[in-house]
């Protein structure tokens, strides 16, 4: 029975995951390594593994909001350069 459980469980958490942006795929993937690390780091130190995932959850979740704003300026500037060699014109930096 709880391996009938566990794998709806997991079936749901995927399935649930595939209507998002790219954005909110990276916030939430930085919120849940994050996590496990926070709680895995504090209990090796003896300290209180909810406390730890909470922490590097959020810490996760930020990192992973930067790490988007990143590649979406990494897109823009790519995209400008194409553009601008496409149509034979100087590259200008984007706003």
């Amino acid at each position: 029975m709880k391996k009938i459980i566990a794998i709806t469980v997991a079936t749901l958490a995927i399935a649930g995951c595939s209507n998002m942006s790219n954005t909110e795929q990276r916030t939430l993937s930085g919120a849940s390594i994050g996590a496990v690390a926070g709680g895995v780091g504090a209990a090796i130190f003896h300290g209180n593994p909810i406390w730890g995932a909470v922490g590097g959850a959020a810490v996760g979740a930020a990192s992973g909001y930067v790490y988007d704003a990143y590649k979406k300026e990494q897109a823009s500037e790519y995209n400008s350069g194409y553009n601008a060699g496409k149509n034979n014109k100087p590259a200008n930096a984007p706003n």
